[in-house]
């Protein structure tokens, strides 16, 4: 597999910098993971979104999915519209966006994606890819994603706190792409519902990931102390997620 970054902006983007969203890739199968604004622009320049097999969306929150409605207009509002792209969700993010589209009945965004709901604990298939949504620690239900495919293993973490079970049910991956919102000792209220790098490292640590990408880095701190921090706690060398570059799994 390989696992483009499209953009990893943490909260809201930056001039050069998309919000988060993740290009997952085997042989020809091909799944645009979060949609966070400028996300849809940066996918274009690296591919045709009408090759797109899945977009998977991990939760509600505007710097996660905001672009998936430059994505439904691309697809929908053309001479020839493309249908029946597999969209992987949880409710609180398919009811938000038709919310946001007063889509009723027969609305075109059910056209466009062949919408699937799915709350954590249940495997979805595309083309050579299995995802595994895992739910996660964080103020609005959010989804993390393991990918799979010929025996290597990418689990995405969305964004989340160290609490609840997903890190049990997460297992030795070979690449973990792990939220770092914060820096040094977390304080003050809801806290818990994002990681500083310093736990980024010792969550990889624990459950015995191969590699630690760090990403969902607000533009406001400074990335390299973030790495430095996360490699304290994880004991060997950690990546920082920067648009435009491709991990190998």
């Amino acid at each position: 597999m390989q696992l483009s970054v499209l953009g990893s902006s943490g909260t809201y983007p930056s001039q050069t910098n998309p919000a988060s969203s993740y290009l997952i890739t085997h042989g020809s199968t091909s799944i645009w993971c979060d949609a966070g604004p400028g996300s849809f622009q940066a996918l274009l320049d690296v591919m045709n979104p009408d090759d797109l097999d899945a977009v998977v969306i991990s939760h509600r929150h505007p710097d996660h999915c905001t672009d998936l409605f430059a994505a439904f207009h691309a697809l929908t509002y053309r001479p020839r519209p493309i249908e029946g792209l597999t969209l992987i969700a949880n409710r609180s993010v398919i009811d938000h966006v038709k919310g946001f589209l007063d889509a009723g009945h027969d609305h075109a965004i059910d056209r466009a994606f062949d919408i699937h709901v799915s709350e954590g604990g249940e495997r979805h298939r595309v083309g050579g890819i299995e995802i595994e949504p895992v739910e996660m620690d964080h103020s609005a239900p959010t989804l993390g994603f393991r990918f799979a495919a010929d025996g290597r293993t990418i689990f995405y973490t969305a964004d989340t706190g160290p609490g609840g079970s997903w890190q049990a049910s997460v297992g030795a991956v070979d690449l973990l792409v792990c939220e770092a919102t914060m820096q040094g000792t977390p304080s003050g209220e809801g806290s818990g519902l994002h990681l500083t790098a310093a736990q980024a490292g010792e969550i990889a640590s624990r459950i015995g990931a191969t590699r630690l990408l760090l990403t969902h880095i607000p533009p406001h701190l400074e990335t390299l102390m973030s790495v430095r921090e996360a490699e304290t706690t994880f004991g060997r060398t950690v990546m920082a997620a920067v648009p435009g570059t491709t991990h190998e799994v």
